[in-house]
């Protein structure tokens, strides 16, 4: 046999022979007179036996071990890793399409927002806000809200999103308080009403201790991009409601067990 010949008897290409060959997994045949290739019964078994090791999903180096190997021990190995990973594979592609499921369904309905694909919680979030007001501040509140469901830790994204989801709807009004810092100084008079109008809507659990400004992370992205006096009045909010809570002496959580 030429090498089309048995290329189209085992189901593969010549190209596939011919690397086959460099690889070293198909010796090479002698070679007529003409110089062409002479294929025989034993080069096609073994040319059948790389394809079906190939398609399972074997590398040519595990392939390589396989056929050096005359007693099987090493197929039982390779095969049993195969399984395995394949296993580890399709524990990814149903966990992701757990995950897909329900946003494909709010995309079909079309509640999918901008930002998305997002967490079922901030999609929940953002559906339950509706059309925030044409504010800078609103605008901003979202596209944190964004960061921070992709950044925290699943079990922390779910607290944050569920406090949030009662702060929304109050949170209105405190946009425009925010818009009308854009260009105040820190020391600015309003500072104070803002932070505390913001105060007043925040729920005891989102009170944090934030890091100082310049300490990195995630907080100086936050605040970088808030005007000095916003971020001021973002910072003396979180510290009333620190104030509130330890005044309470415990969490609510706490203070429920």
């Amino acid at each position: 046999m030429r090498i089309g010949e048995i290329a189209a008897l085992v189901g593969v290409t010549p190209r596939a022979v011919r690397h086959y060959h460099q690889s070293g997994l198909l010796p090479e045949p002698e070679r007529r007179a003409n110089g062409y290739r002479e294929y025989g019964v034993r080069d096609a078994v073994l040319l059948a036996r790389i394809r079906r090791l190939t398609e399972l999903g074997l590398g040519l180096d595990e392939v390589r071990d396989v056929l050096a190997d005359d007693e099987g021990r090493g197929l039982v190995e390779v095969l049993e890793e195969l399984a395995d990973d394949l296993a580890r594979q399709e524990a990814v592609i149903r966990e992701r399409r757990e995950r897909l499921a329900p946003l494909l369904a709010e995309a079909r309905a079309g509640r999918l927002p901008a930002e998305g694909p997002v967490s079922p919680e901030l999609a929940a979030l953002l559906a339950g806000v509706g059309e925030l007001p044409d504010s800078p501040m609103a605008a901003k509140d979202r596209e944190i809200l964004t960061l921070l469901d992709a950044v925290a830790p699943e079990a922390e994204r779910a607290r944050l999103m569920g406090l949030m989801h009662d702060v929304a709807g109050s949170a209105r009004e405190v946009y425009g308080l925010f818009d009308a810092l854009a260009d105040a100084a820190p020391d600015d008079p309003r500072v104070d009403g803002a932070a505390r109008a913001l105060a007043a809507v925040l729920p005891d659990g989102i009170a944090v201790e934030l890091p100082p400004a310049g300490a990195g992370g995630l907080a100086d992205t936050f605040f970088a991009d808030l005007a000095p006096a916003q971020s001021a009045a973002v910072r003396r909010a979180v510290e009333l409601v620190a104030a509130r809570r330890g005044e309470d002496g415990t969490e609510r959580g706490e203070a429920d067990r």
